[in-house]
């Protein structure tokens, strides 16, 4: 089995020669499988001490259903992803709070989703060494939020504090790292606050001793408005987060290709470091599902890839193994996005850009 360290240099190497390629949505192909109440408790989560509904809380099923969460790495792995996230986006004690569940679930179900992508990963590599296969730590945002208030009547009001958020990240993170995933990737980002928190705790986790793993961070633009949901337009969320020198930067999520395209075009014209996205599959329609054929997906993004916009591309809600495998014949041979050092220039951001030339 490859170390670590010599795996994320065949990321760094990799990310040179080709467009890499994410996995797909994790929801939508959990609801296929038509798992019951019973799968997500096993014999984890009792009904006396977890009285709540379990189904639906997916990241769970790391620990009730490891047989599949590792039937869908290999999917997407066979499907041609280079990268495949751990199923642990809702996995914080902030988030599973609304579950009962306790800090040691949370630790558990995070080093145990970590082990889970690193075993596929590892396991794909070995049967395809030409063509090495990464796991990123998935670490979604919260339902709490710091930058908005949490009470219309009252704009001071928020239901955490930085502390909180911070420690909620760094339980996480830690957990990941010593599961061994590859990278971490702090995604579908709507306050860019939390975001911050998350790098923080990252940061001093590695001040600390512990490893230190690429960040790839992908935000969320919430609508037609190009801006996130805490409101800063697309260069202002890159000048609020590039202080971490990311390995990637991003968006996924809300948007299908169409109405992502503008904000991936302005990113790749301002970030000096790797590009991806990850969107849905279009728009969800009136029953909540989407409609987006993976010829159709596919297509969309090879133009951005032929347009030299991207490095990393993939799918979140609505895609499936079926789109990574369309997408993933798309883009070969499709050289990636040429990173441009940025000018040296102080940048700032509130909710919008600020760039002070020389």
């Amino acid at each position: 089995m490859t170390d670590r360290k010599t795996r994320i240099e065949q990321l760094h190497a990799a990310a040179k020669e080709r467009i890499l390629l994410l996995d797909g949505s994790w929801g939508v192909m959990f609801q296929k499988m038509g798992l019951s109440e019973d799968d997500f408790r096993n014999e984890h989560f009792n009904t006396e001490t977890y009285p709540g509904q379990m189904k639906g809380n997916n990241d769970i099923l790391c620990l009730t259903r490891p047989d599949r969460v590792s039937y869908l790495h290999d999917a997407y792995f066979e499907a041609g992803a280079d990268i495949t996230e751990t199923n642990t986006f809702s996995a914080t004690t902030i988030a599973m709070d609304d579950y009962d569940l306790t800090l040691q679930d949370v630790i558990d179900i995070n080093f145990e989703g970590a082990k889970l992508a690193r075993a596929s990963a590892d396991a794909w590599t070995e049967k395809e060494p030409h063509k090495p296969r990464f796991a990123a730590g998935s670490i979604g945002p919260l339902n709490k939020m710091l930058s908005m208030s949490s009470d219309v009547n009252n704009p001071g009001a928020r239901e955490v504090v930085f502390d909180q958020v911070y420690q909620a990240y760094r339980e996480q993170i830690k957990a990941l790292n010593e599961g061994g995933v590859h990278m971490y990737l702090v995604e579908t980002i709507t306050d860019t606050l939390n975001c911050k928190a998350a790098i923080k705790a990252m940061m001093d986790l590695e001040t600390e001793g512990m490893d230190k793993l690429p960040l790839w961070i992908s935000g969320t633009i919430t609508d037609r408005s190009g801006r996130t949901l805490s409101g800063q337009t697309v260069e202002a969320f890159w000048n609020s987060v590039r202080h971490a020198k990311p390995f990637a930067i991003g968006f996924n999520c809300a948007l299908g290709a169409e109405l992502m395209r503008p904000h991936i075009s302005s990113l790749s014209r301002i970030s000096d470091t790797l590009v991806a996205a990850f969107p849905n599959a279009g728009l969800p329609n009136e029953m909540g599902e989407y409609d987006e054929e993976p010829h159709e997906t596919s297509n969309k993004l090879s133009g951005w890839a032929h347009d030299g916009m991207v490095n990393i591309v993939g799918g979140c809600c609505g895609t499936t193994p079926a789109h990574v495998k369309a997408l993933a014949k798309s883009i070969e041979g499709i050289k990636p996005r040429e990173v441009v050092p940025s000018k040296n220039t102080m940048r700032l951001a509130g909710l919008e850009p600020f760039e002070l030339a020389n």
